[in-house]
């Protein structure tokens, strides 16, 4: 991903007015994104300045993108990181998931493993798309500790290393499906911790054929699979997952810069850290191995 304003050379600072682009200049009653028509991948001039009436301000190039929601996500999950980091003195990492294939993946490989030293976790899979069915990502986050060494120099480590051994939430919602209804039924069927949010949407029917495209750019898929679990029940489907704290992404609060469903999870998390502090190692005495009778 790349953000047009933040390459090299373009120093475009929040705060900062858009005055003119390639040469025309904007009135507030102009449709801003009319200027860019056309204009994806190719160099364009803005005239930029700290003041309205266009005095001290300068002329920056930049390329503009011809998408900018990947870059809206990132920003989204940026910020939620940064505010679940602050809400919690930096104890509690943060890992989204959009989806339980190839992004998924890669997100819980840049995120999770990335703040190992956490004492707890809050998994958001709102808005999953699904994909796979990740047990992948299931199996590390049960992982439990089972020992520590003790090194000659620093701190004594854990095994497993790759773990976050404290409470963890997953947030979900309605918009979550497929292996997004899985992934939240397995983290509560393996006793990981609670869930967060509204129920998901219920289509865990998966399907690995495409029997044919439409010429309107649709398709057609068949189902060639279905879930049921070990008790010889079909489960998720058209029910979804319910969540064992309701949340409502209130728009209100949501316009007020608040995320309930977010602020919920963390407020869990921490009261289970409360209850359930997490281990502290207790290096035993070295051995005196040279005793004499």
């Amino acid at each position: 991903m790349r953000a047009p304003l933040t390459q090299p050379g373009v120093n475009v600072v929040p705060g900062e007015y858009l005055l003119a682009v390639n040469g025309r200049e904007l009135a507030d009653r102009d449709n801003l994104y009319s200027f860019f028509e056309e204009t994806a991948g190719r160099a364009v001039v803005l005239k930029v300045g700290s003041r309205t009436d266009g005095k001290e301000s300068r002329d920056v190039t930049v390329v503009p993108v011809d998408d900018d929601l990947p870059l809206r996500n990132l920003a989204w999950i940026e910020d939620n990181r940064r505010r679940v980091d602050q809400m919690t003195a930096g104890r509690v990492a943060y890992v989204y998931l959009p989806d339980t294939s190839a992004h998924g993946y890669g997100n819980f490989n840049r995120y999770y493993f990335a703040q190992v030293g956490k004492e707890a976790a809050i998994i958001d899979e709102r808005f999953n798309g699904g994909g796979h069915i990740a047990d992948y990502i299931i199996d590390y986050l049960r992982r439990p500790l089972l020992c520590y060494w003790s090194l000659r120099e620093g701190r004594d480590i854990t095994s497993p290393l790759e773990a976050i051994f404290g409470p963890k939430v997953m947030i979900i919602n309605e918009m979550a499906g497929s292996g997004g209804d899985w992934l939240p039924w397995m983290f509560r069927q393996t006793g990981i911790g609670p869930l967060v949010g509204e129920r998901t949407w219920g289509g865990l029917v998966g399907h690995y054929t495409n029997p044919g495209d439409f010429m309107d750019g649709g398709l057609v898929g068949t189902p060639d699979l279905a879930f049921y679990t070990t008790n010889g029940t079909w489960a998720v489907e058209n029910h979804g997952v319910a969540p064992d704290v309701a949340v409502e992404y209130d728009p209100q609060l949501v316009r007020q810069r608040h995320d309930p469903q977010l602020e919920k999870a963390v407020e869990v998390v921490l009261d289970l850290l409360k209850k359930n502090p997490p281990a502290t190692p207790r290096r035993p005495p070295y051995p005196n191995y040279h005793k004499t009778n």
